[in-house]
């Protein structure tokens, strides 16, 4: 019987071939490289190519603006810090690519305040350490269940499918409130949602695919609120947020917590396989430094949100037009001044791997809580666990918004 993983692969790779036949062009293919190169990478590293740009420079893109790639670690920071010099509000992009605003998907990083103030104050206490804390227990089992499978596992085990997927998916099943029996569908909306080469159609197609299942959770929690943040929220704040808002925040959380989390999962593991001494200190010392810097190293989100310039703006001494996109490479600040290797002894500092500004993560901590927890554990049960194929066969995405390897097979003993 087919895993999981590969329903689930089969099933996007026919919606996307279906989208894309029916309007008979891979928009992926339209892109020239040069638009692609900062989603690019080898291995685990940017391309060189990344570096040699200038920390402003303009993206040729066939719309009818002009898009601007910022890499320079201050024009980077300069960017996401201002709230009225841009706007990320969903309808800007819509009209860019040609979609209809009535698709927006709602939620914080597609709005603007006064809304996106408002609705980040609805998930701030949900997202706070007190309230995060119920689910370590819980975080802990889901890890310690998935390495009970891969020890009981014969041969080499995917450690994509049994350990990087399956522990961000249920512990967003945890937090949100969504019953196990649904955890399938819930893991079908959440992939491939950010492969640029199926187009930005079939990319925004993937949300409304996201956004029906969770309208549906929704209304069943308003009639049967449970423990989760759903509905938390619900008991909190009742009709104050509308149905249509509690989807595009769920969504959000979705977005942020379930790709990026397993993306994470898989990357680091491969870093951390690379280097001795930084498994070392993962099993035997705090592991909290270890995971700020693979956090730093790795970005996988490589780029923010997009912005759309409200004003006139000067970065890094390039003026940007009123209208015109900017796009924020976060991996190319995070690698610049130096730091573009792996150090597990680096002093952590301020990275970018969240975010910055009103747009940063929301749910950065409960990342950290399931780097913290299932890396030790993962190398403490297998402290001999090895690649079962050579590096250069790892099959990594290709201009993926959110990078990752597709599979990762393993040797645990």
């Amino acid at each position: 019987m087919p895993t999981l993983r590969a329903r689930i692969a089969s099933w996007f790779v026919r919606r996307q071939l279906a989208r894309m036949n029916a309007k008979g062009l891979d928009l992926g293919s339209l892109l020239p490289d040069s638009a692609l190169m900062p989603l690019r990478r080898e291995g685990l590293d940017p391309v060189p190519d990344l570096a040699a740009v200038a920390p402003v420079s303009k993206l040729e893109l066939p719309l009818k603006i002009d898009v601007w790639l910022v890499t320079g670690r201050d024009e980077v920071r300069s960017v996401l810090s201002s709230v009225d010099d841009y706007s990320s509000d969903f309808n800007h992009l819509a009209r860019t690519i040609g979609m209809a605003e009535t698709e927006n998907p709602g939620g914080l990083g597609f709005s603007d305040p006064p809304v996106h103030t408002r609705l980040r104050k609805v998930l701030t206490p949900e997202f706070t350490m007190r309230r995060l804390a119920r689910l370590t227990p819980r975080i802990d089992e889901i890890v310690a269940e998935c390495l009970d499978r891969m020890e009981a596992a014969p041969g080499p085990v995917d450690l994509v499918e049994e350990f990087a997927l399956p522990i961000p998916s249920l512990v967003i099943c945890e937090l949100l409130g969504v019953p196990y029996s649904e955890r399938e569908a819930f893991q079908e909306v959440a992939t491939a949602r950010f492969d640029l080469l199926g187009g930005a159609s079939a990319s925004l197609g993937a949300i409304s695919d996201s956004l029906v299942f969770l309208r549906e959770q929704v209304k069943k929690q308003r009639d049967h609120p449970t423990d989760g943040l759903l509905g938390m929220i619900i008991r909190d704040h009742g009709d104050r947020v509308d149905d249509e808002e509690l989807a595009g925040l769920a969504d959000g959380v979705l977005t942020g917590g379930f790709e990026t989390t397993a993306s994470m999962l898989a990357l680091g593991a491969i870093a951390l396989m690379e280097d001795p001494e930084a498994r070392r200190t993962v099993i035997e010392d705090d592991a909290a430094p270890v995971v700020e810097e693979l956090l730093r190293y790795l970005t996988v989100v490589q780029v923010a949100f997009p912005r759309f310039a409200m004003r006139d703006v000067s970065v890094g001494g390039v003026t940007i037009k009123e209208g015109d996109g900017v796009i924020c490479s976060l991996l190319a600040a995070d690698r610049a001044g130096g730091a573009d290797g792996f150090d597990p002894h680096r002093v952590p500092s301020p990275h970018y791997a969240f975010g910055h500004g009103i747009h940063r993560c929301i749910g950065a901590e409960l990342a950290r809580m399931e780097l913290r927890s299932a890396y030790p554990a993962l190398f403490h049960r297998f402290p001999s666990i090895r690649l079962a194929v050579p590096a250069a066969e790892l099959d990594y995405r290709d201009a993926s918004i959110v990078y990752g390897v597709e599979k990762l097979p393993v040797h645990v003993r």
